[in-house]
């Protein structure tokens, strides 16, 4: 794999009498920019924004840069922060984009005309999975109970989920269709704050939620809810997966870090190895720990390939599964 080096680049700038661009003037040496900017397509206080943050501190931690300012643009589940970053700092080459699974999911139901191919992928951070949940009390003691309740009256049985179109929304519409249960006749209820999502399950509005390990994780220790069974391959959080269960399903949600598609390739070079070297940051493992995130690096090109599969796959099991915005 071919690395850009920032002096390399450039010394190469230099021999051929051109000056260096104005981002590479500004940055004192050390630094990728004495202020970045990181837009967050979603509110305040959710996991995408709570990564973006972490980030944000860990590029200062390292000295990669003095300031970080930070843009929330929610709305249409991160697509209108999308098309807010593209059409804003599409080729600006000190601002970061964070993006997840949840939006890929998001773009394969709304197909509005700004995607990811508006962007260009620096690096994938961190990996979790979805957790299904019912309240303490609830008679469903088991994901398989869960499936036949779906099964037998999947209209009764609402699941409550985060974003519309992410990852837990396309979880719970393959626990719908591992029950045999008719996609049109599943009742997804999508929440965009946490708390809301936990008080649906726990107050009876939701038969079951799904939603990342963090979001429970209090209430899971506290006895107020139980898990069912989790997506990955294999036992996580101390909690079965539903394929160890019986059912064939699993699904990863992740999240990236993106730049704009205008900007040069030597700097979306400079700004993989920046993100990289923040990632050592105490601080960063820290997050990580606490969030029950696992850290997942990926770049280069095996990104790229990662991400278009992901588009791919997304935009099939939402047209499978008859999922709706």
């Amino acid at each position: 794999m071919l690395t850009i080096q920032r002096r390399s680049v450039l010394g190469a700038l230099a021999g051929l009498g051109m000056a260096a661009p104005l981002w590479a003037q500004s940055a004192p040496k050390g630094k990728l920019a004495p202020k970045l900017r990181i837009v967050i397509p979603a509110m305040s206080r959710t996991a995408l924004d709570e990564a973006g943050r972490a980030l944000g501190d860990a590029l200062v931690g390292q000295g990669l840069s003095d300031e970080i300012e930070y843009e929330n643009k929610e709305g249409g589940s991160g697509t209108a922060g999308l098309a807010w970053y593209v059409q804003k700092y599409g080729a600006d080459p000190n601002a970061l984009f964070m993006g997840d699974s949840n939006l890929v999911g998001a773009l394969a139901l709304q197909k509005p005309a700004v995607d990811l191919s508006k962007v260009k992928p620096i690096a994938r951070l961190t990996s979790d999975y979805p957790v299904v949940v019912v309240a303490a009390a609830s008679p469903l003691k088991t994901i398989n109970e869960l499936v036949e309740r779906l099964r037998s009256n999947a209209k009764q049985t609402p699941m409550a989920i985060g974003a519309v179109g992410g990852a837990d929304h396309v979880f719970a519409g393959l626990l719908a269709k591992a029950a045999g249960a008719k996609p049109e006749d599943a009742v997804y209820l999508p929440f965009a704050r946490n708390f809301e999502l936990v008080d649906a399950v726990m107050g009876g509005k939701a038969a079951a939620g799904v939603s990342s390990y963090g979001t429970f994780r209090a209430e899971l220790a506290g006895g107020k809810l139980r898990a069912l069974g989790v997506s990955s391959k294999k036992a996580a959080y101390g909690v079965k997966s539903v394929r160890e269960q019986g059912l064939d399903v699993d699904l990863t949600n992740w999240r990236a870090v993106f730049t704009g598609a205008g900007v040069p390739a030597a700097r979306q070079a400079e700004m993989v190895e920046g993100v990289k070297a923040s990632l050592a940051y105490e601080l960063w493992k820290k997050t990580l720990k606490e969030s029950y995130w696992e850290q997942s690096w990926m770049s280069g090109p095996d990104l790229g390939s990662f991400i278009d599969f992901d588009v791919k796959t997304t935009q099939l099991m939402v047209q499978l599964l008859k999922l709706k915005a």
